[in-house]
């Protein structure tokens, strides 16, 4: 089984003034491809940061990242750019849509930017909104969509390009509990029909129990 994401003693960490604070400490962590992973714990613990980590977005003070057979530490801003459009999905509590966008529009993006025609791009956006159950709704704008509806769209942008692993951060957690599961059920579905690999972040257990593997972060390291 491939290995997506593999970590080597990371550590993070920022100097307060006199102070430096370790957000991450020595941690180590291997995610293979299909492989669906909760990182639990309390807020504050660093889950966010870690997932920034993971998601190239910020660099660690030390220790490894690898992100499908490709070392971070030696890419500049234009080739993690590359990598992250390439491997990565994300998505976040908030849906961050383009407010301007309807439904189609939102998912097409990433394929346009990769350079899919058009056409292409519109026929893809529509095949996976319409399996997500949103084919009414995609000359829709975020405004006019329901907040499940919008994280639906919002999943559907990140899997459009087919990455390697989606990175998600407390998905749920501004739903109620009948949109949560829906999302989340859908997010495993669609990793699983995508076989690639799903890291949750989150503090609520019920989800993380849906995961093949759980981890508590706490002070930095998995406990």
């Amino acid at each position: 089984m491939n290995s997506i994401i593999n970590c080597i003693d990371v550590n993070y960490q920022y100097e307060d003034g006199l102070h430096v604070n370790r957000i991450i400490s020595h941690l180590n962590l291997e995610v293979h491809q299909g492989q669906s992973l909760a990182i639990l714990g309390q807020s504050g613990c660093g889950k966010s940061t870690l997932l920034n980590l993971l998601g190239a977005i910020d660099k660690p003070s030390s220790g490894q990242i690898i992100i499908n057979n490709t070392d971070l530490s030696g890419l500049n801003e234009n080739q993690l750019t590359k990598l992250r459009a390439e491997n990565l999905g994300f998505v976040y509590q908030f849906h961050h849509l383009l407010k301007d966008f309807d439904s189609l529009k939102n998912v097409m993006m990433p394929l346009l930017i990769q350079g899919l025609n058009h056409t292409q791009a519109t026929q893809m956006s529509i095949e996976l909104l319409s399996k997500i159950g949103l084919e009414h709704r995609l000359n829709h704008l975020p405004s006019e969509l329901s907040g499940g509806e919008r994280q639906r769209v919002a999943i559907a942008r990140a899997l459009i390009t087919k990455p390697k692993c989606l990175l998600a951060d407390e998905p749920t957690g501004n739903l109620d509990q009948k949109n949560a599961t829906e999302v989340l059920n859908l997010m495993i579905e669609l990793n699983q029909a995508h076989d690639s690999a799903l890291i949750i972040v989150t503090h609520d257990e019920k989800v993380a129990e849906k995961m093949q593997k759980v981890l508590v972060l706490e002070n930095g390291q998995f406990s």
